[in-house]
């Protein structure tokens, strides 16, 4: 199980190295000269192998569960890396999402995490869904079925509380617990479907027909022109599911998720944690992981975390 840990988080991380040089990018552009490689500098003026925020804050989700699950512990770990650069690739937070800083500053000011997320139908960017890997593992053997759906919607609402961010969360971390369990992506996301529209049944919300083209139709049929790649959650989600889908490989679905063009760390990144989840570390290119920002430190987390929930 620790290989799937390191599987998991490792081709995240990846997958946001890869995509931090050519964030918001379109895709005419990448098709003309598409990311096939790690790239130094680019948008960010990073060096090779940086990560973004993505990573960073998924990294401090793991440390704070290696205390056991607090909602508030996890969201001063996420203000001492906005404040003090915790878990940053290189010393420096950089390209933070607005939702992400407001909600935190709330954080800062006394506001409980249970309330301090944005709520607003025009606050559905994919700050939570991009730290919210962790779970998979947290919750892989969680029997109540409701207790898991409250946990990732409180931890989305740290700082994205709408609905909307809070289904993309239990989607994805319902896909991971699948492919734990040792099914095929295909049965994954199935199961998924399953899962997800039983628990709503009892819950109905106009909401959850956002996601008919996961959930209620089969989003491998669709065509590239079709996939949207922005920061709205539900345009990440599909483009992370459809790249997933479609793709016989790690580097087969992360390349063609951050070749979609826009944001392209955050695609890659999820894309990738689940890609690396499926097919495994060893499937992730070897001079990538070795271009890693603090790698051997991530590597170090991951044995930490899967010991913690016994997951060797």
């Amino acid at each position: 199980m620790i290989r799937l840990v390191q599987g998991s988080v490792l081709g995240f991380c990846v997958g946001d190295a890869l995509g931090v040089p050519v964030e918001f990018i379109d895709r005419g552009t990448l098709k003309y000269k598409p990311v096939v490689d790690m790239r130094s500098f680019g948008v960010h003026g990073q060096q090779k192998g940086t990560w973004s925020d993505d990573s960073s804050l998924l990294l401090c989700t793991m440390e704070s569960l290696l205390q056991g699950y607090d909602i508030v512990n996890l969201a001063n770990t996420f203000l001492e890396w906005l404040e003090n650069g915790h878990w940053t690739a290189r010393g420096r937070v950089f390209d933070v999402g607005f939702t992400t800083i407001e909600s935190l500053k709330r954080i800062k000011r006394g506001i409980a995490p249970l309330e301090s997320g944005n709520r607003t139908v025009f606050d559905n960017g994919n700050g939570s869904l991009m730290r919210i890997l962790p779970f998979i593992f947290y919750l892989n053997n969680e029997t109540n079925s409701f207790r898991k759906f409250r946990i990732v919607g409180e931890v989305s609402g740290i700082t994205h509380g709408h609905i909307v961010s809070k289904v993309a969360c239990s989607i994805y971390v319902e896909m991971g617990i699948n492919i734990v369990k040792g099914y095929s992506l295909r049965d994954s996301y199935e199961l998924m479907k399953e899962v997800i529209l039983k628990h709503y049944i009892n819950k109905p919300t106009k909401e959850l027909d956002k996601f008919s083209r996961i959930l209620k139709q089969d989003i491998r049929i669709l065509k590239e022109e079709d996939i949207k790649s922005t920061g709205y959650v539900l345009d990440t989600l599909e483009a992370v599911f459809w790249c997933l889908l479609t793709s016989k490989s790690y580097k087969e679905a992360v390349l063609k998720g951050i070749n979609l063009g826009e944001d392209t760390d955050t695609i890659g990144a999820l894309i990738g944690g689940l890609a690396g989840l499926y097919y495994g570390v060893d499937s992730i290119p070897e001079d990538w992981i070795t271009a890693l920002a603090r790698k051997d430190g991530i590597v170090e987390l991951c044995i930490l975390f899967a010991n913690k929930f016994k997951l060797i």
